[in-house]
């Protein structure tokens, strides 16, 4: 066993209040100011419709002061900035947090650690999902001779204790044969000081959410070793909310979901303008906030709380009571529907996503270009002023940037991977095709 910071150790420091505390949470029904109190992650950017870009358009704002106008109470919002959710539950459990969003397994954490303290929380809507699992990824660094999942064994490796990362580590390595708790050593740190770790060489690996690993692979200080959408389990961020707080203040709530939906609406609508929106907010450059928020991005937006995420929020459940985070979370009445239900009274549900295609952002352009293969891709970027190219794993449909991915040739084919595993495991797969790992370079050349 050689597992740092594990539970209940890492529970009680994911979870302790911060000794900043937030104030001005709503106030009573009848007071004549009401400030709101939201809790997001701005670098988490598949939460932006209920956090940075929601912040961004003002669009809770417009709702409230609307509500304002008729009830004659002056609404406002105090948005909190966090680098993951765990705070956010502590300051939510306080009472100090009326709305918040975070991963799949921090919402559970968030159901567990409301219920233990007497503040319980619902899960009222969905911010941005992948079906497949692939908001998630393990990356080495650039030099790593690590080429495969099960050549983590004994291996270091930075993740966030009880994140929906550290969920999909200990469910890929399980897979690989490799014990979570005492395979590898699993050092608990946040984000940011985890990809400092890889860098200087004092961790083998890295697994992290959205949107680290596109950052770090974009910035050439890492290299995919692991899609999380091979587990093939949805992901998600979500929207929760203090019970009291949707009790007393229903209304608010209805209005925060509106504009979840006018953000989701605009982002859908306009890609590019989001993610330069967000890359202003955040400092993340826009070329990998669009990786994961574009039209074709790993993440889809759509507020509501489908069937499918709710029956992966069930499974999450046994791999965060066996890591010792949480007894039990009765995931049925943690979820409630109805707020969002009223919210979205008169709109039209969206379509879920259909198979992501190559993309093309050429330099001083405000929209992309879209191609039925990567073929194409390579094609029409071949002599372009590209600012960044985009391509879907041949068998994941996961996202990736072109010239970060690893490309394969088959006869007059191109198909391009996340992985290194994964190009691997498709050329074993089909012997005697000639299917052979070419460099992107050799791929721009094969393509034209």
């Amino acid at each position: 066993m050689r597992t740092k910071a594990v539970a209940p150790l890492a529970l009680a420091l994911l979870l302790a209040p911060l000794a900043t505390a937030c104030t001005g949470s709503a106030g009573a029904t009848g007071s004549r100011t009401v400030t709101v109190t939201v809790g997001y992650q701005s670098k988490t950017i598949n939460t932006v419709t209920a956090g940075t870009l929601l912040r961004s358009l003002g669009y809770f704002e417009q709702e409230l002061a609307a509500r304002g106008a008729k009830d004659g109470v002056t609404y406002k919002v105090d948005w909190q900035d966090y680098a993951t959710g765990a705070p956010i539950t502590a300051q939510m459990t306080a009472g100090k947090i009326d709305i918040g969003s975070m991963g799949d397994f921090p919402l559970l954490i968030n159901a567990a650690r409301g219920k233990e303290l007497k503040q319980p929380t619902r899960l009222v809507a969905v911010t941005g999902y992948n079906l497949r699992g692939g908001l998630n990824t393990v990356v080495t660094a650039p030099g790593s001779t690590l080429e495969s999942l099960a050549d983590l064994r004994g291996k270091k490796v930075s993740t966030s204790v009880g994140s929906a990362a550290d969920g999909t580590l200990q469910r890929a390595l399980r897979r690989a044969g490799i014990d979570p708790s005492s395979g590898i050593e699993k050092l608990n740190q946040q984000p940011s000081v985890g990809a400092s770790a890889l860098q200087a060489g004092s961790v083998d690996a890295l697994s992290q959410f959205v949107a680290w690993p596109g950052q770090l692979a974009f910035e050439g200080r890492a290299k995919a070793l692991y899609d999380g959408a091979e587990l093939n389990l949805p992901t998600f961020h979500g929207v929760t909310v203090r019970e009291r707080f949707a009790k007393e203040r229903s209304g608010v709530l209805e209005d925060f979901l509106r504009a979840q939906r006018r953000a989701t609406d605009h982002l859908r609508a306009e890609p590019v303008a989001a993610a330069e929106s967000v890359a202003k907010e955040t400092g993340l450059p826009a070329e990998v906030v669009y990786l994961y928020n574009g039209a074709n991005g790993i993440a889809t937006f759509d507020p509501a709380l489908r069937p499918e995420l709710i029956d992966a929020l069930k499974q999450d459940v046994p791999v965060l009571k066996d890591a010792g985070l949480v007894p039990d979370v009765d995931v049925d009445a943690f979820v409630d529907p109805e707020p969002l239900k009223r919210a979205a009274q008169g709109t039209q549900p969206l379509p879920v996503a259909a198979p992501a295609r190559a993309e093309l952002w050429l330099k001083g352009q405000s929209r992309t270009q879209s191609f039925d293969s990567p073929r194409e891709l390579l094609k029409a970027a071949r002599g372009a002023a590209v600012r960044a190219a985009y391509v879907p794993d041949a068998v994941t449909g996961t996202l990736w940037f072109a010239d970060r991915a690893v490309w394969v040739a088959e006869g007059p084919e191109l198909r391009a991977f996340v992985t290194p595993a994964g190009a691997k495991s498709y050329i074993d797969a089909r012997p005697g095709s000639g299917a052979r790992i070419v460099s992107f370079a050799e791929a721009g050349a094969l393509a034209s």
